[in-house]
């Protein structure tokens, strides 16, 4: 008994399981997570250790190395990239790729002890280093906080308020705050007054270290009771410090005087400025809200809304909160489309099966559909698949194939019924007989797509839902076509009068007749046919070296964004200045709706697919809104020109979020070496051809401009006397212009700096800089610095030193004014490559290029981190970055895997057919596939990125499935003991319905993908590499089987009718 038959005979089950699916199904669907974009883990953490005072140099010569070498002690450990400026080291750890979401934590941790134990190895006054491991965290709610005539300290105080009070929502995980200005207290010692007190800097400074600290007054016992002692003396504000004595040691006696009597005490903002926000002008502190793993973000967002409607009401009158990036609101937008999209296909799919099989074929296979899309929800939710882009998209890329083995099901009992044979017979051997090369059919489908569910790296993890949601749907759609769709058929199917006499074969008429007559045709003239099938593939291979290179495409969100990088060294005020300027120029568009700008930093991470940027005074962002995403196509170069003509000193860059993975300029070189200077002047040579190159935009490299720097030069021999060195001059220094931080005042849950610095009046410039006073020990008073540092001469020094996996790197970014990058790309990359001098003879294992006879873009192939050494610079590499090398990553990932899941497809027909000639003529038919797919990317002038190659190994499952449904067909007729040619004919026409309808359902449930930016280059592959492919099956799969089997031509069957056999149970 085979499953047909079991589903028949067991009716009641099968019933009361469809409903159920039906039912369950529904609620799992509106139980599922939902997401804009699909999650991937960033196997990133942030280490950062300060190093006060220190340079650059000395930053990583002293903090960065010691903490790349713990780094490296870690096996799980893929690269480590560090960035050394003046008092802080930053170090970026990457894991392998093959640490998932599950295990990194462990990975932290111990990333963490490795931290822990390097601690001691730092320089005094270095540290402590602190590991950020929520570097990938995405604070999807992205809200600004507003308040006309309020402080930055009254919107801070409510932002602190909302933080806490917003945890408590559904589903939230973290709220962090982004631009808030912290307080700090200034003590501006006037340093006249000290000299004639004799009062030392250092006096003040341990007396303030002393004072509000809390400490343990311990406990007693009274009677039964055991009560803690909390003496009282705390400051209850900063005019207490006033209050404090200072021990004055004057020339003829000590005293006692008020440290109010030599300094003024005030309270402000802390200075300059680390980050500052503003919302369409307006001062603003941003409040992110990130969802916890596995978290519904629409629900969360629900939540939020309730929550802020309860806290309504402590709100300050004219404080306002703005959205700057909502992705409940995004989600929802987007869902709601591929939803659309999902109900077309679902329609577009029904209505081709009623318009070509019928009424009643038409609305089974329609509700076969259904049962098996609600049976995939109910398992998308039992292992918490997410409803996203992704596999929303797979849903939609299988809809086709679901009804596939529905379709050989129903078209085989319609033909055997229409003949007279009883339903239940019929659901037995349309069944049995194909039961199994369907099953075939669609593992081979599955298997097609498994490379990308196996994938490790971040565009893998990025597309998994993919291969996931393709392996659930179309395991449910065989099984649903051995079981509802056999009793559905034999219920409404009606059964046609038993066939006596000479019948005419109803599959040699009409169309049917054409075809066949085609077929005999091609049998007939099958080396011609072979001819301009090889032809055809040919000029598709030629023609494809014409289809443009992408990676992923750019987002349809409503938002751009718009990088400034002003000279480096520019102070944050005039930095902010500028992008005043900038905001009244982008404002003018018509369509701006927001904008939103940073100043310091990049935002927190809104978006998974967003980098922020590190911290640099001289650098601002603006995040753009527009009231619809088709205006940013025409905007963006606009504001490009625009922004370029206003700042010529500037790196502008007018960016467009991406789909996938993606971090910096879409092209990018990094260059090895160890010298400094080496690596600018190489350095120089490669941004000369970027800024000569028209399509480029935005050029820039990491270590930006080097800067001034102060170098007051000590006298030795009379700091000596004087009993001062370095650090004295340094804190002498540092109380002149910013402070210097003393102590700390608690105020309820902030801490509070205490920032010792000279009155406004007394702050030096650099002409002053000799009548700075310095305590002397010796002389026990304030002397001018002049008698202790005998010139102060302005040098110029690396502000910023990068390196990679603990070489000096120099990396350069660049974007394409026009175009996609990889033309872009492909026109600087050997201009640049011969610049450097790469030794490609060295790449290839050669001594020397001569064997090189033109060295073109195709000569080196980009890889993953690929290292090729200059010619001549032994310890000097360069390697290529950005989209090309993520690119060839993503693509090495699949690759590594495609041989493995090649050989189980291989496998799996060979198994099914036992014949290596029948595996090799459907093997055959694979590659030509690429004639159709070429002809298609060139028709729509789309590129041939991740997703179309996704596409096109897809296409691979489809063409297997719908060859092995036909194959086994004739191998079932030559059992019934047709000749083999009859065979050929009747496999044929028997599954000309099912072969045509499968692939016409696909292509035609595509179609509203279309419209879709980032599926439309996978379903132009799919759509014309199937409509080619549907003719591959049909015409040159028989072809190559007359070849391989010497199938010669019956010259009575091109006229003959007679009953085409239907096997047992006729």
């Amino acid at each position: 008994m085979n499953l047909a038959e079991w589903s028949i005979q067991k009716r009641v089950i099968t019933w009361v399981m469809i409903v159920l699916m039906l039912v369950v199904g529904w609620k799992s669907y509106q139980a599922l997570s939902r997401l804009e974009d699909p999650e991937f883990t960033i196997k990133e953490a942030v280490i950062s250790t300060p190093y006060p005072g220190a340079a650059a140099a000395e930053v990583e010569e002293e903090v960065t190395n010691v903490i790349e070498k713990a780094t490296q002690e870690m096996g799980q450990l893929e690269k480590v990239e560090s960035h050394s400026y003046r008092g802080l080291s930053i170090v970026k750890v990457k894991m392998k790729d093959q640490y998932d979401k599950f295990s990194l934590p462990q990975v932290w941790d111990e990333l963490r002890r490795k931290i822990n134990d390097a601690q001691g190895k730092l320089p005094p006054k270095a540290g402590p280093s602190l590991v950020n491991d929520d570097f990938g965290d995405v604070y999807g709610i992205y809200l600004a906080i507003t308040g006309e005539g309020y402080s930055y300290k009254e919107m801070y105080e409510y932002a602190k308020y909302l933080q806490k009070e917003l945890l408590k929502a559904t589903d939230v995980k973290r709220v962090v705050l982004y631009g808030e200005q912290k307080e700090a207290i200034y003590v501006e010692m006037r340093r006249e007054k000290m000299a004639q007190l004799g009062i030392s800097p250092q006096n003040i400074y341990s007396t303030l270290q002393a004072k509000n600290v809390v400490s343990s007054a311990g406990n007693f016992n009274l009677g039964q009771e055991f009560i803690p002692i909390n003496p009282t003396g705390e400051y209850k504000s900063e005019q207490d410090f006033g209050d404090l004595l200072i021990t004055s040691r004057g020339t003829k006696s000590q005293s006692l005087v008020y440290l109010r009597d030599v300094a003024d005490i005030k309270r402000g903002y802390r200075e300059p400025p680390t980050t500052l926000l503003r919302f369409d002008g307006q001062p603003a502190i941003g409040l992110g809200i990130s969802t916890v793993l596995g978290g519904n973000v629409i629900l969360m967002a629900e939540s939020l809304d309730q929550r802020l409607k309860e806290l309504e009401p402590m709100r300050p009158v004219g404080v306002e909160t703005h959205i700057i990036s909502h992705q409940a609101q995004s989600v929802e937008a987007s869902l709601t489309g591929f939803i659309v999209n999902l109900a077309e296909a679902v329609a577009i799919v029904v209505g081709v099966l009623l318009l070509f099989m019928g009424l009643r074929s038409g609305l089974i296979l329609g509700a076969v559909l259904l049962v098996t899309i609600m049976g995939t929800f109910i398992v998308m939710h039992m292992f918490d698949i997410t409803l996203e882009r992704i596999s929303l998209g797979a849903l939609i890329i299988a809809l086709g194939m679901l009804v596939d083995c529905a379709i050989v099901v129903t078209d085989g009992m319609r033909m055997r019924m229409a003949q007279g044979q009883n339903g239940y017979d019929a659901a037995r051997d349309v069944v049995g007989q194909n039961a199994l090369p369907m099953l075939g059919g669609t593992a081979v489908a599955i298997i097609a797509f498994a490379a990308i569910g196996t994938s490790e790296d971040s565009t893998g993890e990025y597309c998994r839902t993919l291969f996931s949601v393709i392996l659930i749907s179309l395991s449910f759609s065989w099984l649903t076509s051995v079981t509802c769709t056999p009793l559905l058929c034999k219920m409404f199917l009606t059964t046609g009068a038993v066939a006596t006499g000479e019948e005419v074969d109803p599959y040699s008429v009409g169309f049917y007749g054409k075809y066949q007559h085609f077929l005999i045709y091609c049998l007939r003239f099958r080396w011609i046919v072979v001819g301009i099938v090889v032809a055809l593939f040919i000029a598709a291979l030629l023609g494809f070296g014409f289809v443009k290179k992408s990676f992923f495409p750019d987002s349809t969100r409503p938002q751009f964004y718009v990088d400034l990088w002003f000279p480096e060294g520019m102070d944050i005020k005039e930095t902010d200045r500028r992008i005043k300027q900038a905001e009244q120029l982008i404002k003018k568009h018509e369509g701006v709706t927001h904008l939103t700008s940073q100043l310091g930093g990049g935002q927190v991470r809104f978006l998974l697919t967003y980098t922020p940027e590190h911290n640099y005074p001289s650098f601002g962002q603006i995040l753009v809104d527009v009231d619809d995403y088709t205006r940013i196509a025409a905007m963006a170069p606009q504001v490009q020109e625009e922004l370029e003509a206003l700042y010529p000193d500037a790196v502008v860059n007018v960016r467009l979020f991406i789909l996938g993975p993606s971090t910096g300029g879409k092209i990018q070189l990094r260059i090895y070496g160890a010298d400094a200077e080496e690596l600018r002047r190489l350095g120089g040579l490669a941004e000369s051809i970027l800024l000569a190159e028209p399509t480029a935009k935005a050029v820039r490299n990491e270590w930006r401009d080097k800067t001034k720097v102060l170098r007051p030069q000590l006298a030795e021999s009379q700091a000596r006397r004087a009993g001062i060195d370095r650090p004295e001059v340094s804190e002498a220094l540092s109380m002149a212009f910013e402070g210097q931080k003393v102590g700390v005042y608690r105020e309820r849950d902030e801490l509070i700096p205490l920032v010792a610095r000279a009155p406004s009046a007394e702050s030096a410039d650099l002409d002053s800089l000799e009548a700075v006073q310095i305590w002397s020990p010796a002389a026990q008073t304030m002397i001018p610095m002049g008698q202790v540092v005998s010139s102060f001469p302005l040098e110029f020094e690396d502000a910023h030193v990068w390196r990679w996996d603990r070489r000096k790197m120099l990396r350069i970014h660049a974007d394409p004014r026009e175009g996609l990058p990889s033309e872009v790309f492909m026109k600087v990359k050997t201009k640049i490559e011969q610049a450097l001098g790469v030794d490609a003879g060295a790449v290839y294992g050669k001594s020397s290029d001569d064997l090189i006879e033109e060295f073109d873009a195709s000569t080196l192939k980009v890889g993953d981190n690929d290292l090729w050494p200059l010619k001549g610079k032994p310890g000097y590499y360069m390697a290529w970055g950005g989209e090309a090398e993520d690119s060839a990553r993503a693509n090495s990932r699949l690759a590594s895997s495609i041989p493995v899941f090649f050989g189980l497809m291989v496998l799996t027909v060979l198994i099914l057919f036992n014949s290596i000639k029948q595996t090799l003529i459907i093997w055959l038919t694979v590659p030509l596939a690429i004639i159709g797919v070429t002809a298609g990317l060139l028709t729509f002038h789309q590129p041939f990125g991740f997703m179309a190659l996704l596409g096109l190994m897809s296409l691979s499952g489809m063409i297997i499935k719908a060859s092995i449904v036909l194959i086994d067909e004739i191998n079932v007729q030559l059992g019934q003991g047709a000749t083999p040619f009859q065979a050929v004919m009747r496999s044929g026409v028997s599954r000309l319905i099912p072969v045509t309808m499968s692939s016409g359902t696909t292509m035609l449930g595509m179609v509203p993908l279309f419209t879709d930016a980032f599926f439309i280059a996978m379903a132009v592959t799919i759509v014309f590499g199937l409509g080619f492919a549907t003719l591959l099956v049909l015409i040159v799969v028989p072809v190559l089987y007359a070849i391989f089997y010497k199938v010669e031509v019956e010259e009575q069957a091109q006229t003959g009718h007679r009953k085409l056999s239907l096997g047992p149970g006729e």
